[in-house]
């Protein structure tokens, strides 16, 4: 079975309502990322970060997968798909997909302050004073910027054994998540879903300027 191994951004989730970061009317456009997503902006104001996510972490209740979602599970059927994604939220398990590495980390876990690899589930909004057993304050398990990215290894290995590469609803601006396409082997079949991105990353006719839905419809069909 061939192994199909995907990058994903905030473009496949965008179409489930989730705004992504870096567009015009996108998250940023009201806050300084370094006041919301730095080890120093939390240590500064704590409790606005932590609303923050708390407001984000709502909003997975409000969305659900769309069909590029669903069509990356189905293709489990013919192919190991593997999805490597530097989304936060859970739309790609909600969709079925079993082999999902969050490299930024997800909303829905969190953390003590002093222990990256103590990770807790957290479905609910996490406050200033929520601590782990040992009296620690837990915190978002998001990688930051000015943070290690602790997947990253498992991403490399995981991208080098690919068949077929997919990039999908990513800018390919955020390192080292963007470099991961420089350690596909030289006989991957490489694909490109972005409106915007430009073709450098694959021939032109494996480059699909379409939506999410649209582009993993068109691809689905040529996979069959």
């Amino acid at each position: 079975m061939k192994k199909l191994i995907v990058l994903s951004g905030a473009g496949i989730s965008a179409e489930s309502g989730i705004k992504t970061f870096r567009d015009d009317d996108g998250l940023w456009q009201n806050h300084r990322f370094e006041d919301l997503a730095s080890p120093e902006g939390f240590a500064k104001n704590p409790q606005l970060v932590l609303d923050f996510y708390n407001l984000r972490r709502r909003q997975l209740k409000e969305v659900a997968p769309n069909r590029a979602h669903e069509i990356l599970f189905e293709l489990e059927k013919n192919y190991d798909v593997s999805i490597i994604t530097q989304n936060v939220d859970d739309l790609h398990e909600r969709a079925g997909s079993t082999k999902v590495l969050h490299l930024h980390g997800e909303l829905k876990k969190a953390r003590p302050v002093n222990n990256d690899n103590k990770v807790i589930p957290w479905e609910e909004d996490l406050n200033l004073g929520d601590l782990d057993e040992n009296g620690n304050q837990l915190r978002p398990h998001i990688v930051w910027f000015g943070e290690a990215v602790p997947e990253m290894g498992r991403a490399v290995e995981i991208a080098s054994s690919a068949d077929i590469f997919l990039v999908i609803g990513t800018s390919m601006q955020v390192y080292p998540a963007a470099g991961l396409i420089n350690y596909v082997p030289d006989y991957c079949e490489v694909y490109v879903i972005d409106p915007n991105l430009s073709d450098s990353y694959t021939k032109s006719g494996n480059h699909f300027k379409m939506s999410a839905t649209e582009g993993m419809e068109k691809l689905c069909a040529l996979l069959q």
